[in-house]
């Protein structure tokens, strides 16, 4: 993985972290639980990075790519919070649809926009070129 895909990463692990942390907060709830409540949303990030690097090899933190990291953290966050008893009422995962779709889609808009991430790395070393001699002069 390049730097600039790390750095997406990171942005997306921070994105679930933020939503997990405002949502515990709105409901009055101790942010420090944020981590718990954003792994199973982080293991359906991992495994929508996993799915997109596997299937298309492309970069995940690409706009299109990126539909399918959201769609994959919603959808097994979702299964995962059912399946460890945690809460998914209808509310909820309406508004989590809508915040991780702004958050993890969002941030990708704009770079594509604006290119803020670190430029790609080259997938192979350029060309070297020729050396001047002495004798060129």
């Amino acid at each position: 993985m390049n730097r600039r895909d790390i750095s997406g990463l990171l942005i997306d692990l921070l994105a679930v972290l933020i939503f997990a942390a405002f949502g515990r907060a709105s409901h009055e709830e101790s942010v420090l639980g944020a981590p718990l409540t954003a792994l199973p949303f982080w293991i359906g990030l991992g495994v929508g990075w996993w799915l997109v690097r596997s299937r298309s090899g492309r970069s995940p933190i690409e706009v299109g790519p990126g539909v399918t990291v959201w769609v994959t953290t919603l959808v097994l966050g979702m299964l995962l919070r059912v399946i460890t008893g945690q809460g998914t009422a209808l509310a909820f995962v309406v508004v989590a649809t809508l915040v991780l779709g702004v958050l993890l889609v969002g941030w990708r808009l704009a770079q594509e926009r604006t290119g803020f991430l670190p430029a790609a790395e080259p997938t192979h070393a350029p060309e070297p070129t020729p050396a001047a001699t002495a004798d060129d002069d």
